[in-house]
């Protein structure tokens, strides 16, 4: 562990928070991706977890724990928490209640501010499904300094942004050797539907360029230098990627900058760790329709109205019928290289907008609310955090984790 994952340690017993009400609380329980989070925490929370579901209408939240007994019983008594973004002593107290707050609320620059404040001064491990730069990188300024010191683990983006890649990543490296420089690049496949939020987050920061650019540099004047290694993700071209026989385009996500802060924090990614993040895409003319596509949507985005046109075709809250969820499905290939090896891995799965981003936020919060993890605190990757411990609980939970090849 490095000397900046190490300054972020605090006592365990610290961190624990036993005598509080709830082990999670879900908030924003009532939403699509919600809904499907407390479904599966309901079915796979073992005997004695102590969580509850959060929102700002009882009434919605009631219905929900309904649905949930109707299929396990032992959810007729699920506690039912009230809390509000725009009520903000509401979110300190259910912070306060909790070792763990799940949120599925965003966009997260919108709501999620409040929330985070509330959970770094609490000592309250924090987990949401941001794909947001801006947001990603506000919350760290503002934030990750009280909960180093409160001993609170504040882990954006564990949904498929950016788990499967971060935890790709992860296990990727872990196949190759160790003390030399590594190369690393992640190729996404996916037949899927966007989520609604993930569109409307997506959406918001195209339209906030100058702001995310400056929220990334004032990270870069509080974060600690690097010394003696280097972990970087940098801007790359469209190209044919031979290795894996597809087009290769570079995906402007979340997903890189998450892997870089992880390879920043482990000394395990060695000396010299580049990575880069692409969609792959096996047809020609579809690689060359994209990037015009892409930037069609970026234009629109500058512009309030269109911005507002494009949000109203998929709505935050809404999403596909369970048969479609059912077909879709999602691939992550990963060429690592170094010390003169190629490996060639694979993290893939179900329906990555919905029923897999859920799978993957409630077994985070299974992770940091009973397993053995990591002493660390303050803003955290998934693989700082949780490392092993979820990649053995997703591998379980029927997220693939393969070595394909080794040269």
């Amino acid at each position: 562990m490095t000397s900046q994952t190490s300054q972020h340690s605090k006592t365990g017993e610290k961190r624990k928070h036993t005598d509080r009400p709830y082990d999670i609380v879900l908030f924003g329980a009532t939403g699509f991706v919600g809904a499907l989070t407390a479904e599966y925490l309901a079915a796979h929370a073992p005997e004695g977890l102590r969580w509850a579901v959060a929102g700002r209408d009882t009434e919605k939240l009631a219905r929900l724990r309904d649905r949930l007994a109707d299929a396990h019983p032992g959810c007729a008594e699920l506690p039912l928490v009230q809390a509000d973004v725009a009520d903000p002593p509401s979110l300190r107290a259910m912070a306060g209640d909790a070792r763990v707050v799940a949120t599925t609320v965003g966009p997260y620059l919108t709501y999620g501010q409040e929330l985070v404040a509330a959970c770094a001064e609490a000592g309250t491990d924090y987990l949401d499904l941001t794909g947001e730069p801006e947001f990603v990188d506000l919350m760290y300024v503002r934030h990750d300094t009280r909960a180093r010191e409160s001993g609170a683990r504040l882990v954006h983006a564990c949904g498929f942004d950016s788990v499967p890649h971060d935890l790709g990543a992860y296990f990727t490296v872990k196949q190759l050797p160790e003390g030399v420089p590594l190369r690393v690049d992640g190729f996404v496949r996916a037949g899927a539907q966007f989520s609604g939020g993930t569109f409307a987050s997506a959406l918001n920061q195209f339209g906030r360029g100058p702001q995310m650019l400056a929220a990334a540099k004032d990270r870069r004047r509080h974060e600690p230098r690097l010394v003696g290694r280097k972990a970087y993700a940098p801007p790359s071209a469209p190209r044919y990627a031979s290795e894996v026989g597809a087009w290769a385009l570079p995906l402007p996500t979340i997903d890189p900058q998450v892997v870089q802060r992880s390879a920043r924090a482990l000394d395990r990614y060695g000396p010299d760790f580049r990575y880069r993040h692409y969609a792959a895409v096996k047809s020609l003319p579809v690689a060359l329709g994209a990037p015009a596509a892409l930037a069609g949507v970026l234009a629109a985005a500058q512009l309030p109205p269109a911005r507002r046109w494009l949000s109203a075709r998929i709505k935050p809250g809404e999403g596909p019928s369970e048969e479609r969820r059912a077909k879709s499905w999602f691939s992550v290939r990963f060429v690592g290289e170094g010390g003169g090896t190629r490996v060639y891995t694979e993290v893939s799965g179900g329906d990555p907008g919905y029923d897999e981003t859920a799978k993957i936020l409630a077994e985070s919060a299974l992770c940091l609310a009973l397993d053995e993890l990591p002493e660390v605190a303050g803003q955290v990757t998934t693989a700082v955090a949780m490392g092993d411990a979820l990649l053995d609980r997703l591998t379980a939970a029927g997220i693939g984790f393969r070595v394909a090849a080794v040269r």
